[in-house]
């Protein structure tokens, strides 16, 4: 099974800038191409999923409702391209909470894989796509390939400073799925295992 986790802000809508949030519909606003790039890893049978961290619920900055309605919304768009979701994952904890779901913590990987039912994983064919070097953390920790894009928090000028480095590097969500779909997976395994719950 092939399996893309993706984080939201940055990635798939406009990143609202370090320690701010969106906290309304009516802020969220797709990334170029973010729609046709989840249209295109669904016709090719991509499970999706989105992976996130959204502190601002636990810092009384925007409400579970609003987040909701903004999860609800974004599905309805991403269907209205023919994209499918398979679900949506959100840590609303904050760092000193010190949560197991909290990225660059993997709870929430776990939790995805735990809804697909299956006794056992091959990581091989998962890719973690993110904009910031906690997302890429977070996927290699779990055992994903990982691309960075650098349409959100991370910029390229800041890589010597890089304590890990990104299996791939995209310009945007787009760039990073034809990186996928042109990459021979019998080529490109890895044998990374799954992670221990809770890591």
């Amino acid at each position: 099974m092939k399996v893309i986790f993706l984080d939201r802000d940055g990635v798939i809508n406009k990143y609202p800038g370090d320690t701010k949030y969106v906290t309304d519909w009516a802020e969220f606003e797709f990334l170029p191409d973010a729609l046709e790039s989840i249209s295109k890893l669904t016709e090719n049978d991509f499970k999706i999923f989105i992976i996130s961290n959204q502190a601002g619920v636990s810092k009384g900055i925007y409400n579970q409702q609003k987040l909701d309605e903004i999860t609800s919304n974004m599905l309805k768009e991403v269907e209205k391209k023919s994209g499918k979701i398979q679900r949506v994952l959100y840590c609303i904890h904050k760092d000193e909470d010190n949560c197991y779901c909290r990225k660059p913590k993997t709870g929430l990987i776990k939790k995805a894989i735990d809804s697909l039912g299956l006794k056992r994983f091959n990581f091989n064919y998962s890719y973690f796509i993110g904009d910031s070097m906690r997302d890429i953390k977070t996927g290699r920790t779990a055992g994903c390939k990982t691309i960075l894009v650098f349409s959100g928090k991370e910029k390229k000028e800041n890589k010597d400073n890089w304590e890990i480095k990104p299996d791939y590097e995209a310009t945007n969500l787009l760039e990073a799925v034809n990186i996928i779909l042109n990459e021979n997976p019998h080529n490109s395994c890895h044998g990374r295992s799954r992670p221990s719950q809770g890591s």
